[in-house]
C-alpha cells in the first residue's frame, strides 16, 4: 500500500518543496524524523537538497543533529552542499564536530568540507569539538589542517573552549599542535581565565607550566585570580597566588581589586592575608 506521501508526489498533488513551519521543508521534517525511506522518497520527486530555512537551516543539518550516518550519506549522494551556511552550528562539520560523530565528520571531510569555515555558535569546527571534549575529532580536524589559533565563535579559540569544558587530554593535543596559550578573546579572555572559571586545578597548571601570562586582563571576570575569586575557589586562588598573580590588579569588566573580592569572600581568606 502506497504511503500517504508517496500517493500525494505520485499524484502531482503535493508541491514537493513548500516552505513552511518549524522545518522549513518536508525534506527536513523526514531528515529530523529519521524517515529514510521518505527522504528517498522526496528527493526522487525533486525535493531541493539545498533548500535553506527552519530550525535545522537545511536537511543536511537536520540529519547530523539526529547523527544518522546512512541520511547524510544519502543526502551528499545527492550533491547536498556541504559548506552550506546556516543553522545554530553555521555549518555541516562544525553540527557534526559539537555532536562528537566521527563517522560522520569523517564522511563530511571526504566530501571537501571545509575544515576552517567560519560562522554559527562556536566559531568553526575546531572550537566545536573542543567544547564538545572529543579528542578524536580534534586529533582528526587538526589532521586535516584545522588552524588552531583562529580567533572567532562564543570562546574566542579552541585551547579556550578545551580549558573551560575541561578535557585535559584535549587541552594537551592542542598545545602540542602550537595554540597560543596567551592568545585573547572569547567571553571568559583567555584559556586560563577559562580554566579557572570552571575551577580545574589541573589545566591550570598545565597552562601555567606553558608559560600562560597569569595577570592577562580581559573577559568578563576580568583576570583569573577574580574569576577565582568569584567562585569562591581556595585551591584556584592558591595555585595563582603561587604563580604571581597580582591581587592588586583591577578587572576591566569587574573594576574592583582582586584583593577586595578575596576580603569579600570569607571561605577563601584564611591564610592568605
Amino acid at each position: 500500500m502506497q504511503s500517504i506521501a508517496e500517493h500525494l508526489l505520485v499524484e502531482n498533488i503535493a508541491d514537493v518543496n513548500c516552505q513552511g513551519g518549524v522545518y522549513g521543508n518536508a525534506l527536513q521534517v523526514a531528515c529530523w524524523r529519521e524517515h529514510r525511506d521518505t527522504v528517498q522518497l522526496l528527493l526522487e520527486h525533486k525535493a531541493d537538497v539545498n533548500a535553506q530555512g527552519g530550525q535545522c537551516g537545511n536537511a543536511l543539518h537536520a540529519a547530523i543533529s539526529k547523527q544518522n550516518k546512512d541520511i547524510v550519506q544519502l543526502l551528499l549522494e545527492h550533491k547536498a552542499d556541504v559548506n552550506a551556511q546556516g543553522g545554530q552550528f553555521g555549518n555541516a562539520l562544525q553540527a557534526a564536530s559539537i555532536g562528537g560523530n566521527k563517522d560522520i565528520v569523517q564522511l563530511l571531510l571526504k566530501h571537501k568540507a571545509d575544515v576552517n569555515a567560519q560562522g554559527g555558535q562556536y566559531g568553526n569546527a575546531l572550537q566545536a569539538a573542543s567544547i564538545g571534549g572529543n579528542k578524536d575529532i580534534i586529533q582528526l580536524l587538526l589532521e586535516h589542517k584545522a588552524v588552531v589559533n583562529t580567533q572567532c565563535g562564543q570562546y574566542g579559540n579552541a585551547l579556550q573552549a578545551a580549558s573551560w569544558r575541561g578535557n585535559k587530554d584535549s587541552v594537551q593535543l592542542l598545545l602540542k599542535h602550537k595554540a597560543d596559550v596567551n592568545a585573547q578573546g572569547g567571553q571568559d579572555g583567555n584559556a586560563l581565565q577559562a580554566a579557572s572559571i570552571g575551577g580545574n586545578k589541573d589545566i591550570m597548571q598545565l597552562l601555567l607550566k606553558h608559560k600562560t601570562d597569569v595577570n592577562a586582563q580581559g573577559g568578563k571576570y576580568g583576570n583569573a585570580l577574580q574569576a577565582a575569586s568569584l567562585r569562591g575557589n581556595k585551591d584556584i586562588v592558591q595555585l595563582l597566588l603561587e604563580h604571581k598573580a597580582n591581587v592588586n590588579a583591577q578587572g576591566e569588566s569587574m573594576g574592583v581589586p582582586s584583593r577586595q573580592l578575596l576580603l569579600n569572600n570569607t571561605s577563601i581568606l584564611s591564610g592568605f592575608f
